[in-house]
């Protein structure tokens, strides 16, 4: 029977547990794979779908490259305001994909991020010497970075850096990325080239419905184009991508979403209308798709054509609402009375011709040509989600030559709860046309009226509506005594 040393005996258990370490270190690099990298040049189709309320659904066609078994993925130029929870990865072909988790990394890569993963870690420092155009080098230790580095040399501390100094790097640390990237580690139960579809929500793209309406001279009808004007924001480019937008107010849980304030490109259409865009039924929402792909670049708006339609039949009003205070004020009216514009209204109905279709949200401008054929800005009003068959009511401001003035000119207390009183508002045209001007009067409490020039509509409950002729270059005093009960 062999016999050995305590000291031999420990050399070989010594050997036996650097054997051990060796092949576990092995075994665990090994476990590790290689990240794969895949970029937007893989892309092979890109669809957007981008809600009211910067929310988007991106969804991609990447040709990937993946080893049987355990895969890092790092799927490049994903949006800069991917919401990683809703990131999905499938296989469009035969592959069988396990995802085991996750990252998404958007610590990019700028001059302050590098030198501050550099703190604690050697760099060197180039000086230049601009008479002799040589260059010397120092090595020195990043002991801070706030507010301006501080470094370590052999034989000193130094803070920032000379004009004419800069700061060389060995590497860049595997923590910082170059573009926003989503790194997916996964098993494949095949290897090779893979087509896989990516799909998540992003922040940082919205649209908005815009509308150019040109009135005609007669004031009878109106040519209406609506554009989407599309603004992106998300930290990435979308090359050739299918375009899909919602229209309609969907549901979201709030968060605290950070707004980046960036500059945009601006990309101006033509002003000529193209094709419509396809519209169907989503759900309880409206689905536009253009019908060709377009690129969607970061930090930039464009606008595509949303529909067109002319000679829409239009109607103009003049309207003066009054002003409920004046109910509660007791008989203190100004000796002079109380002035008030007219504003101007315009109204169609979303049904017939080229129209008959849901309108999105947004903001309507509309111009009219003066004499000599040059198209001038008139207005402007929001419009909320219309559907067809609805009317759409535009205010577009007040009107110059038509004016009113709202004077009470007697005021009686019948009892502790009733009142009585007389309203003299005198309308004047100074226009070369008759014009009809529209009053609507706010009557608080239970209301009667005794007497009246003109004859009244009650509109609701608490308004009297009266539609007043007034002749041109004339004036109209309409004239009327309420009974109030509060």
């Amino acid at each position: 029977m062999l016999k050995f040393s305590s000291r031999f005996r420990s050399l070989i258990l010594c050997s036996t547990m650097g054997i051990f370490a060796t092949a576990a270190a092995t075994a665990v690099a090994q476990s590790v794979p290689v990240e794969n990298i895949s970029r937007a040049e893989d892309r092979k189709a890109v669809a957007v779908t981008i809600y009211n309320e910067s929310l988007a659904l991106i969804r991609e066609e990447r040709e990937v490259t993946l080893n049987a078994g355990r895969n890092l993925l790092a799927l490049r130029e994903v949006s800069g305001q991917i919401k990683p929870e809703t990131a999905s990865l499938r296989s469009l072909g035969n592959a069988r994909l396990t995802l085991l988790e996750q990252n998404f990394d958007f610590d990019l890569l700028t001059p302050q991020k590098l030198l501050d993963k550099y703190v604690g870690k050697i760099v060197t420092i180039v000086r230049s010497n601009e008479q002799s155009d040589k260059e010397t080098r120092e090595r020195a230790t990043v002991l801070a970075n706030n507010q301006g580095v501080v470094l370590q040399y052999a034989d000193r501390i130094e803070t920032n850096l000379p004009a004419n100094a800069r700061i060389v790097y060995n590497d860049v640390p595997a923590t910082l990325r170059d573009r926003p990237t989503l790194v997916v580690d996964l098993d494949s139960d095949k290897s090779g080239a893979q087509r896989t579809e990516l799909s998540y929500l992003s922040g940082g793209l919205s649209w908005k419905a815009d509308y150019v309406a040109s009135l005609a001279d007669d004031e009878k009808n109106l040519d209406l184009a609506g554009w989407v004007t599309l603004t992106n924001k998300s930290g990435a480019a979308y090359e050739n991508a299918k375009l899909q937008l919602v229209a309609g107010d969907i549901n979201r849980v709030q968060e605290n979403l950070r707004v980046r304030k960036q500059a945009m490109v601006y990309e101006t259409a033509a002003q000529a209308p193209a094709p419509s865009m396809a519209r169907e039924e989503l759900f309880e929402y409206h689905l536009y798709t253009l019908g060709r792909t377009t690129t969607l670049r970061d930090q930039q708006t464009k606008q595509v054509a949303l529909l067109s339609a002319a000679r829409v039949p239009v109607k103009k009003e003049y309207r003066m609402e009054g002003a409920q205070h004046w109910f509660y004020s007791e008989g203190k009216t100004p000796e002079r009375g109380d002035k008030r514009g007219v504003e101007i209204f315009i109204e169609f109905d979303n049904k017939g011709g080229d129209l008959g279709q849901p309108l999105p949200k947004g903001i309507v401008r509309v111009y009219k040509k003066d004499k000599e054929g040059r198209p001038l800005f008139i207005g402007e009003d929001q419009i909320d989600h219309t559907p067809k068959n609805e009317q759409v009511r535009l205010k577009l401001g007040k009107a110059f030559d038509i004016t009113g003035n709202w004077k009470r000119t007697d005021f009686s207390r019948i009892s502790k709860r009733i009142t009585e009183q007389e309203i003299a508002i005198e309308l004047s045209n100074a226009k070369d046309v008759p014009a009809t001007v529209r009053v609507v009067e706010p009557v608080p409490g239970d209301w009667k009226i005794l007497k009246e020039s003109h004859p009244h509509i009650k509109s609701s409950a608490n308004s009297a509506m009266w539609d007043v002729s007034v002749p041109a270059d004339g004036k109209t005093a309409l004239k009327y005594r309420v009974r109030t009960e509060w």
